[in-house]
């Protein structure tokens, strides 16, 4: 794993945990695995998860039988082998009381399996919603400061010289053992950086949960120490009014605890908000202290946030205040605590939350019979001369794409060929929705698939070949001469496709994109547009209605490119056609502007070109930032019409933005008054 994090000075906490560095962890053997899990029983089944199936089994450890939690990659799970291998390395190289632990793993041929130790009492989310367990206020604030010191030392990597910003804190990732101490796990997404530098991750792909995803990092890429503090703050108000980070079941200005809460904070109803469970256990000083140490955690300013020292601090603070108040009561609290303890031995079932589904039914990894054409691993060495280094065309991440000849009777097509880095996290469930959406459309702006090959490892896709390239290289990168009338046209080719993409013309389903921004736009020798890369694609039901009332597509985890997001959709988990609409806006603004979805200046500082473009539109003075080499080509009705489309697209609320049908007929419409005002003033210009 590489990344440089965000440090700040850090205090330390009035306590200290003890701190050793594991040794490396041990590999299984795949007949050890099926051993410990019977041929992977499903009444072994203990958890479901976004990476898979986690069995309960006995595993042979020296000259003992251990039991743990043996957590089994799902072919078709979004998460790959880059985390996989990044929990291998989290896990060998940290250990800690409030850490889980890493036995060993397991890599044999497909097969990417984890082995933990096993607790008892699965997770704080288990029993906050789906147990119904009674937990007192102390065992609460218990729970919260073991887990508060697992991420204290991940930060400051007490006694190494590394930290770690965890990067998915939530209480699904807050494991309980037999005597109910708190164990920070999944480390799948984690950053690990230098703990004597105070730099800052940035990546233009935001990930983490939403609910728990810090507002600053979603819209900058500024990723810190602070962005898991956040994260923490939320998991601290689930503790106290036992609700869930993100919950579309409640009215609107419910849906996220994080905001709710503190409006309820700020209007003066604090004690309706909290689990009437522990309303009376909790003292009125305790209560304020508690919530003061959670506001100042969801600052929305990475800076005014506490450090995770700062909150353990304050935490066993508030334990001690508490214990006080509760000192006339203490034994007989003692008593009903640990006959609870006792009594209370639970696992942990999670429910299935990351599962890719295509319409009604789960994508299978079992091989499936598609109307493209499953290519050979021969015919692609062919085409690729071994994969000749001089023959890529384009090396983004862990992707890199090959210029080849395929045989396609009776004569040789160029091809682009794509071959996914086995070691990517847009691993099997992105390269299988890819086949099989390009399989069943077909239209003029979207790029055509010509097959695939799935053999052993390598994932690879085979697609028509686009000479021009990408609209982002003759943006940004290339300083292509595009002239205005060009620039429209390249719209309206790359709207058409989406606009089809989304009301599924003549098929009984529609798709959200989810990644729409000028990379994925793919231009054709005669510069017309094709929209490309569905792997991170959503299908929905073409009955469903396309306009206000459109379809939502509800996850827990914020998939998409930095700059291009829909912030409607980063605070609130709804995925619907009107995202593609606010990021085709960032697009329109990238062609208007020549300017990059992210905007970095001399200080490092990172913005968005939303941003930048929202002032200078609010200033009057858009023509500023409007490309030079196209300024005096727009006509001020063109213009006008063109800002106000992209400022529909680009509305907070995604009822009010347009349809993509919409789009398409706006921009046709600019095309039109362009052409016209060309024909009157200049009759020779390009047409």
């Amino acid at each position: 794993m590489s990344a440089a994090t965000g440090h700040d000075t850090e205090s330390q906490p009035s306590t200290s945990s003890s701190v050793k560095m594991a040794q490396p962890c041990r590999q299984f053997e795949f007949a050890e695995i099926l051993l410990a899990t019977n041929n992977f029983d499903e009444s072994l089944v203990i958890g479901r998860g976004g990476f898979g199936k986690v069995y309960k089994g006995n595993i042979i450890n020296g000259s003992n039988v251990s039991v743990a939690a043996i957590k089994r990659l799902d072919p078709m799970s979004s998460q790959g082998a880059s985390e996989f291998w990044a929990e291998i390395e989290m896990l060998s190289s940290f250990q800690h009381p409030h850490l889980v632990s890493l036995l060993g793993y397991c890599n044999y041929k497909k097969e990417m399996i984890l082995i933990y130790e096993y607790l008892p009492n699965g997770t704080l989310e288990h029993h906050l919603y789906k147990l119904g367990t009674p937990l007192l206020w102390l065992l609460r604030l218990k729970i919260c400061i073991g887990a508060a010191r697992g991420l204290h030392y991940l930060h400051t990597g007490t006694g190494i010289n590394v930290g770690v910003i965890h990067r998915d804190v939530k209480s699904s990732n807050i494991l309980l053992d037999e005597s109910w101490e708190a164990k920070i796990s999944d480390f799948g997404l984690s950053k690990i950086g230098p703990t004597n530098q105070p730099l800052t991750y940035v990546d233009t792909r935001v990930k983490g949960t939403f609910g728990y995803l810090d507002p600053d990092y979603s819209f900058t890429g500024r990723l810190t120490r602070k962005s898991d503090v956040y994260a923490f703050g939320v998991v601290l108000l689930e503790v106290l009014c036992r609700r869930p980070a993100l919950d579309l079941s409640l009215d609107e200005e419910q849906h996220n605890l994080a905001r709710w809460a503190q409006e309820s904070i700020k209007e003066g109803n604090l004690k309706h908000i909290i689990d009437s469970g522990i309303r009376d256990q909790i003292s009125p000083k305790s209560l304020k202290e508690f919530v003061r140490i959670a506001g100042r955690c969801l600052h929305n300013k990475q800076k005014e946030r506490p450090t995770m020292a700062e909150v353990l601090f304050s935490l066993e603070s508030l334990m001690t205040i508490q214990q006080k108040m509760n000192s006339p009561l203490q034994p007989s609290h003692r008593t009903i605590l640990g006959r609870m303890v006792d009594k209370l031995t639970f696992t942990s079932n999670i429910e299935n939350s990351g599962k890719r589904i295509f319409g009604r039914t789960a994508v299978s990894v079992t091989e499936r019979s598609y109307p493209c054409r499953k290519f050979k691993f021969p015919e692609i060495l062919l085409a690729t001369n071994n994969f000749d280094e001089s023959l890529v065309i384009e090396h983004r991440g862990s992707r890199k794409v090959y210029k080849g000849l395929i045989v396609s009777e009776p004569s040789l097509v160029v091809a682009s060929i794509k071959r996914l880095d086995s070691m990517s996290s847009q691993g099997a469930s992105e390269f299988w929705a890819e086949v099989e959406l390009l399989s069943r459309l077909r239209h003029s702006h979207l790029v055509s698939l010509f097959g695939y090959c799935n053999h052993e490892n390598e994932m690879i896709l085979v697609y028509e070949y686009m000479p021009n390239g990408t609209l982002e290289d003759h943006l940004h990168k290339f300083g292509t001469h595009l002239s205005w009338l060009q620039r429209l046209k390249i719209c309206i080719g790359a709207a058409r496709g989406l606009d089809y993409l989304h009301t599924g013309t003549g098929i009984d389903f529609g798709v959200i994109h989810r990644d729409v921004k000028s990379s994925n736009i793919l231009l054709h020798e005669s510069w017309a547009a094709k929209i490309s890369d569905f792997g991170l694609c959503k299908i929905v039901a073409t009955n469903q209605p396309s306009t206000n009332d459109d379809f939502t597509y509800v996850s827990t985890s914020v998939t998409g490119t930095l700059g291009y997001i829909d912030p409607e959709y980063v605070m609130s988990g709804r995925l619907t056609r009107k995202s593609d609409v606010y990021s085709f806006g960032v697009v329109l603004l990238e062609v208007l502007c020549r300017r990059p979805g992210i905007i970095r200046d001399h200080d490092s500082k990172i913005s968005t070109l939303v941003r930048l473009a929202r002032d200078f539109i609010e200033q009057d003075s858009l023509n500023q930032i409007i490309d030079l080499g196209i300024r005096d080509q727009i006509s001020p009705n063109c213009l006008k019409k063109f800002v106000q489309i992209v400022e529909g697209c680009l509305h907070f609320e995604s009822k009010k933005r347009p349809t993509m049908a919409d789009v398409v007929l706006d921009l046709e419409s600019v095309l039109t008054i362009q052409e016209e005002t060309n024909s009157l003033l200049q009759p020779h210009a390009e047409q």
